[in-house]
């Protein structure tokens, strides 16, 4: 990875992880009591999705966030941009898509299939 392209790449992975640090912090503060008593039982069944697709969301970030945490430390380690299974430069179209990303296309397929 040239060093011209890791300051692009790092005010990506920071932007993202100061969006999804807000989100988290406003998800936390809004998501509904599930198995309220109040209302009749469609209210409740609602309040009850509702709060279990929050904590779904909730989950996805945290994991999303983790993910940039551990791109922005290979990036400290010097290894950002190289796929941790075949050790080969991730393409900067990959990592323009996905900057958090720790694999190739062609890594990524093969652990799909």
């Amino acid at each position: 990875m040239g060093s011209v392209d890791l300051p692009h790449f790092k005010r990506m992975l920071l932007e993202k992880r100061g969006e999804l640090s807000s989100a988290l912090c406003e998800a936390q503060s809004r998501v509904p009591a599930a198995g309220g008593l109040e209302g009749d039982l469609i209210e409740q069944a609602n309040a009850n999705e509702e709060a279990e697709l929050q904590v779904r969301l909730h989950q996805t970030d945290g994991r999303l966030l983790r993910a940039i945490e551990e791109a922005l430390a290979r990036m400290r380690q010097g290894t950002y941009g190289v796929c941790v299974v075949c050790k080969q430069p991730i393409s900067k179209a990959r990592l323009e898509a996905v900057p958090w990303t720790h694999v190739c296309r062609e890594c990524k397929e093969r652990q799909a299939a």
